[in-house]
């Protein structure tokens, strides 16, 4: 039995002249969070559709389950897409019973699990209520009860926090934890790289069709750990500039620099002390993935693609 819930090996997908998936290798462990993540427009959704064969990659392999993918290995995923779509005329139980019966969930087993999901997830009083009559939220919450009613072995969840409240995020976040304790295999695609962090183990960061990081988070994080610096000060914000520093970004009352390869902090810490301002805190800190993902793809690929623009020339919070 393969190691690997999932590998893509040199897929790559071109619409026209436009490529939106170049040679991207990937490995997700059995049992793993795995994080695939970068701006709006990197390449994820269509890498995600690659694997669940909606597209057929022009060049590369998919491999699910340590084999590539049939009718009967996909059976064995759950997938959210990012674009939901549900049969909104059908009664809310009676969509999920046959949208588990399609995955191989008996109709009385299949009321049973969404009975239970429903009631779980604040939705019992709308078992025999439309599709239609749902809100927006809810609507994403049934949806994520079908993606996961015939217990999956893998979970591919696509941006599967958008839309909704900061309170069903938290909710969902547990519950995607619990299924990690229980042993499914989940990816997940997001350009919010907060969530990311506080979710995974593992993640890809791509920028423009191409990988351009990958590997356990902590070991990331160990590697960067000179890649960003904390300053607390008094005074001016000018000494701030240099080619030491590719962004910066206000955190809690002090700036985190992302630094160039290479650069020396204390080049930063001479102009500090030329501009006569009170210092209060100098470290290299630990980077978050926002930072890591600045430092290797330039601030430019997060913001020109819908990631937060958190870092901006002058400073602040843009």
């Amino acid at each position: 039995m393969s190691d690997f819930a999932l590998r893509l090996s040199g897929v790559t997908k071109r619409f026209g002249s436009h490529t939106a998936v170049d040679h991207l290798d990937l490995e997700v462990p059995r049992g793993s969070i795995y994080g695939l993540l970068g701006p709006n427009g990197s390449g994820k959704t269509t890498s995600i559709r690659m694997i669940m064969g909606i597209l057929l990659p022009d060049e590369g392999r998919v491999e699910l389950f340590g084999s590539d993918p049939d009718e009967t290995r996909r059976r064995r995923v759950g997938y959210l897409p990012e674009e939901r779509g549900l049969y909104r005329k059908m009664k809310v139980l009676d969509l999920l019973a046959f949208m588990g019966e399609i995955r191989g969930v008996a109709p009385t087993e299949g009321r049973r699990r969404a009975g239970d999901w429903l009631d779980r997830l604040g939705l019992q009083d709308w078992i025999d209520r439309k599709v239609e009559d749902l809100s927006k939220g809810m609507q994403q919450k049934v949806q994520f009860v079908a993606t996961v009613l015939h217990q999956p072995e893998l979970l591919i969840l696509d941006e599967p926090f958008s839309g909704l409240d900061p309170i069903n995020q938290d909710v969902l976040e547990e519950i995607v934890r619990e299924f990690h304790r229980k042993g499914t295999t989940i990816l997940f695609s997001t350009h919010l790289m907060d969530q990311a962090e506080r979710l995974c183990e593992r993640v890809c960061l791509i920028s423009r069709a191409r990988k351009v990081l990958d590997g356990d988070l902590k070991g990331l994080k160990r590697a960067e750990s000179r890649g960003v610096l904390a300053v607390g000060f008094e005074g001016s914000e000018g000494w701030l500039e240099g080619p030491e520093v590719m962004a910066r970004e206000a955190v809690g009352g002090d700036y985190h620099l992302v630094l160039a390869d290479g650069a020396d902090p204390q080049a930063i810490l001479r102009r500090a002390i030329a501009a006569e301002v009170t210092i209060r805190r100098f470290e290299l800190v630990e980077p978050r993935l926002h930072e890591i993902f600045v430092h290797h793809a330039g601030e430019a690929a997060a913001g020109d693609g819908g990631m937060p623009r958190a870092l901006d020339g002058t400073g602040g919070v843009g």
